[in-house]
């Protein structure tokens, strides 16, 4: 870990972390950028209908219901950099391949189906791996900081890329776009190798073989037994349910109920999205001043009604609700994101982190691909606009589960789980343990 401790901030003074912070930024650019073209290229290109278009979200985000526990025992395991550099080369691989297919004249909705998978597999090991190794290279000072940039960065590159991704599918076609897509994953790839932070061997950080369900037990344990981060796995799940729910339609509400062009459609989700950057840079300040378990009531029930605007969206003047319910949902969701992750690199062993990080993204975003299929099904019954009433209701009912938890009573976050009065987990004994239902 680095004891780099001169002034200025991170980005200034900290080689490693503004690597990975640029590698991490190029790589969000690029998710944003698939975000829009993805589904583009099914509506525009090969005419699909909301149902396709709901289940090729779905299948971006299946795979942490499939592999995401086993991957991160994984990477408990072993070295977290090299995960990343294979999982960013396979996505650049995996992009490259859709315009390719599109200029032999081979791209059809089951080859975006395909893509969407892999790309989404490559994920779950890049996100576990990416979450686990950012405190290996920074102070616990340092790490609030950290993830605010992080987050607030992640937010300016959706931006970025959704005006992007509208700009080339309305200049250069929606399957032309994904070679920025492809791109970005190259700069990424260039950025990790230039990290120097070497990380301990497994066998250095209290790793012993035993077996997999063991392992895969004991982050699920941790999730279930402690009330915190129960807590917020439940709501990370409920809220991910409603927020990706009404997102993977969007495309489809605003091109066909609310009738706006690709790019108008990229300029306007970008617009929302800034909400990302405006909620990473109030997180901290706010946190600090009202504590963190109070910022977190504020960011994410108090912000979340907005979602009730997005619906009434019409063309004209009726776009600003949908501008002001996107940017309050998107300042909420990123605003307590930064809270959030500093609170459990603060709470968990680190001997835990990556099994804790998969525990709670196998929960919290298993219910994406659920969010996104019942969002198209229901477009596809009920139609669009209906189907956006019903999960954008979902987004404050989510956070019903925070004011109904110990964070109602507290103004902050445990700093560790002996500050919360737990003597913390054992280190992993040599029974396997099967994971609790």
């Amino acid at each position: 870990m680095s004891r780099d401790t001169r002034g200025g901030g991170l980005l200034r003074r900290h080689r490693d972390f503004r690597l990975l912070w640029c590698g991490e930024t190029s790589g969000k650019f690029g998710a944003s950028v698939t975000h829009l073209t993805m589904p583009l290229i099914a509506v525009s290109t090969l005419h699909a209908g909301a149902f396709e278009v709901g289940l090729l979200s779905a299948s971006a985000w299946l795979p942490w219901l499939v592999i995401g526990l086993p991957v991160g025992v994984w990477v408990d395991r072993t070295r977290r950099k090299p995960i990343m550099l294979a999982a960013a080369a396979v996505s650049l691989v995996l992009f490259a391949a859709v315009p390719v297919a599109g200029w032999t004249g081979h791209l059809n909705v089951s080859l975006l189906l395909v893509v969407a998978l892999l790309a989404g597999a490559a994920a779950v090991f890049f996100q576990t791996a990416y979450t686990a190794y950012l405190p290996g290279i920074l102070d616990p000072g340092d790490q609030p900081e950290g993830n605010a940039k992080l987050h607030g960065s992640a937010s300016a590159a959706q931006i970025a890329g959704l005006g992007a991704a509208g700009l080339v599918a309305q200049v250069a076609g929606a399957v032309n776009g994904m070679l920025v897509n492809a791109g970005t994953f190259l700069v990424s790839v260039l950025c990790l190798t230039g990290i120097r932070h070497r990380e301990p061997p497994a066998d250095r950080i209290g790793l012993r073989s035993r077996a997999l369900l063991g392992d895969v037990g004991d982050g699920l344990r941790l999730v279930v037994r402690d009330p915190w981060l129960r807590t917020l796995t439940l709501f990370g799940s409920a809220s991910n349910l409603a927020l990706v729910g009404y997102q993977s339609i969007q495309v489809v509400f605003l091109a066909e109920s609310v009738g706006l062009a690709p790019g108008a459609i990229g300029g306007l989700i970008a617009a929302t999205s800034s909400g990302g950057v405006a909620g990473a840079l109030v997180a901290r300040g706010i946190a600090e001043r009202i504590g963190t378990a109070r910022a977190t009531l504020v960011f994410e029930l108090g912000l979340a009604v907005f979602a009730l605007l997005i619906p009434l969206s019409f063309a004209g003047a009726g776009l600003s609700l949908y501008v002001i319910g996107g940017f309050c949902v998107s300042a909420g969701v990123v605003a307590g994101n930064v809270i959030k992750a500093s609170f459990q690199q603060r709470y968990c062993p680190p001997e835990l982190l990556g099994r804790l990080t998969a525990s709670i993204s196998f929960l919290n975003y298993g219910t994406i691909p659920l969010g996104a299929l019942l969002a198209g099904g229901l477009g596809a019954v009920l139609g669009v606009r209906p189907t956006m009433w019903i999960m954008t209701a979902g987004v404050p009912a989510a956070a019903l589960i925070l004011l109904f938890s110990p964070i109602r009573r507290s103004r902050d976050l445990p700093a560790s789980r002996r500050a919360y009065g737990e003597p913390g987990p054992p280190l992993p004994d040599a029974e396997p343990v099967l994971p609790p239902r």
